[in-house]
């Protein structure tokens, strides 16, 4: 929340938090870090969006956004199918080129059962909040020849 007019009773409490790297970084065999996240289309898991026609047609499918000098040196065109893979699975999805994406990441959405990002993640619990680490993980990311779309 951001107070403007100041904090309520005059006073705000911070409390410092210590950094703690994530339980799993990119190496050699992994080198992407794996980001997951919403469409802007899509809330929860899609179980409603994803059936609106509208807001369907708009984000119809996974894809997997990367940064095009990570595209180019794989070898890979923006729309092309890929195969991400972690140490506890894949899953294959477009790729798209994206100047958002910072270099050496990918970002896959949760919202499609088709690609399903939790297949990826990794489940180690924040030793504080017990909140499981499935937003970030290292991946690797290969072109598929000759693969179909979803759609």
């Amino acid at each position: 929340m951001l107070f403007t007019d100041g904090f309520p009773k005059g006073l705000g409490k911070f409390s410092p938090a210590e950094f703690a790297p994530a339980k799993e970084l990119p190496d050699d065999e992994f080198p992407f870090v794996l980001n997951t996240g919403r469409y802007r289309e899509h809330w929860h898991t899609g179980t409603m969006t994803r059936r609106a026609k509208a807001l369907d047609a708009l984000s119809p499918e996974p894809l997997a956004d990367m940064h095009p000098d990570d595209l180019q040196m794989l070898g890979i065109r923006d729309g092309e199918v890929v195969r991400l893979r972690s140490r506890r699975g894949e899953i294959v999805l477009k790729a798209r080129a994206s100047k958002r994406m910072t270099r050496g990441s990918v970002f896959v959405p949760f919202h499609f059962k088709e690609a399903a990002a939790n297949l990826l993640t990794i489940d180690a619990l924040d030793p504080y909040g017990k909140i499981p680490e499935f937003k970030f993980c290292a991946v690797q990311v290969e072109r598929l020849e000759g693969a179909m779309s979803f759609r």
